[in-house]
């Protein structure tokens, strides 16, 4: 039970730090599923897809195929609609910040 509180918690989260990293730069699956783990994430790519998949059709992240050394890699940059609910969500990160670093 814990975990499946954890893990509705951080999905949250996943979704801001791919918007956050897909502003920056165009990012694909695998090399997300990194990033989350160097952050304290463990999924798997099973998991990651089907967030990407449905970020994509909420209109908050648009992606484009490349060939890549002979194979066919999707990446993900956010949208415009995509960069407004980043500024939210930073807003509201911060503020959530704030109010618990000294509890």
């Amino acid at each position: 039970m814990e975990d499946r509180v954890l893990r509705k918690l951080f999905l949250g989260f996943i979704h801001i730090h791919i918007l956050h990293h897909a502003d920056e730069e165009p990012i694909y699956g695998l090399w997300m599923l990194d990033e989350l783990k160097e952050h304290g994430y463990s999924m798997s790519a099973g998991t990651l897809y089907p967030i990407l998949h449905s970020m994509t059709n909420d209109g908050l992240l648009q992606q484009e195929k490349q060939k890549v050394e002979g194979k066919i890699r999707k990446y993900y940059r956010t949208t415009e609609k995509g960069k407004e609910i980043l500024l939210e969500a930073r807003k509201k990160a911060f503020e959530l910040f704030k109010e618990i670093k000294d509890s």
